[in-house]
């Protein structure tokens, strides 16, 4: 349940959840829209970088490949920067990105995600640690390059592999390195 700022208001008549950068068919869906697609479950454990696990969680969303084959990925996407509220963002290799048991988590053990968990919909990695499952989600930005998120940007791994430890990446970026990636980011069209 760690986070860093506090629990968003999220108004629902206002989310929505896009797809753009490096697609061919980017789009943006309302909360109803969302909520219309297909969902599946995924069973699963979950690791904090802080060093505890949760076994056996259930989750139900949208499958990020079923978001990700409706945008059409151009070949030069390899990395995609997930846009959350508040401005928060993580990085993804495309290819931990593009997995079956990837999702944008709706419910956790049956019940609706609880605003601290990420309410109205959290981004599902499981086998990254759970900081690159990004609560609060808003969507996607495909890019050709890897940029580094907020995290990231202040001294995590930029992949979060558990089983590697890859926990942290060494050193804090400079001011100077956070303004570079975040006029990356701009250049890509991410919101910040």
């Amino acid at each position: 349940m760690l986070h860093y700022g506090d629990v968003p208001t999220v108004d629902i008549k206002q989310w929505t959840f896009s797809i753009s950068g490096m697609v061919e068919r980017p789009f943006s869906l309302t909360w109803d829209e969302f909520l219309a697609l297909p969902r599946k479950t995924v069973q699963c454990d979950i690791h904090c970088v802080t060093t505890w696990s949760r076994l056996d969680n259930r989750f139900e969303g949208v499958p990020v490949q079923d978001l990700l084959r409706r945008a059409g990925l151009k070949p030069q996407a390899k990395f995609c920067l997930v846009v959350a509220e508040q401005g928060f963002t993580t990085n993804l290799p495309l290819a931990d990105l593009d997995r079956a048991e990837n999702l944008v988590a709706l419910n956790w053990a049956g019940e609706p995600l609880t605003p601290e968990h990420g309410w109205p919909a959290r981004l599902l990695v499981p086998h990254l640690y759970f900081w690159k499952s990004a609560k609060w989600v808003r969507g996607f930005e495909l890019l050709d390059e890897d940029l580094p998120g907020f995290w990231e940007q202040n001294g995590y791994h930029m992949r979060g592999d558990p089983w590697t430890e890859e926990r942290y990446g060494g050193r804090g970026l400079t001011q100077h390195e956070i303004n570079r990636f975040r006029n990356a980011s701009k250049k890509h069209g991410v919101r910040s």
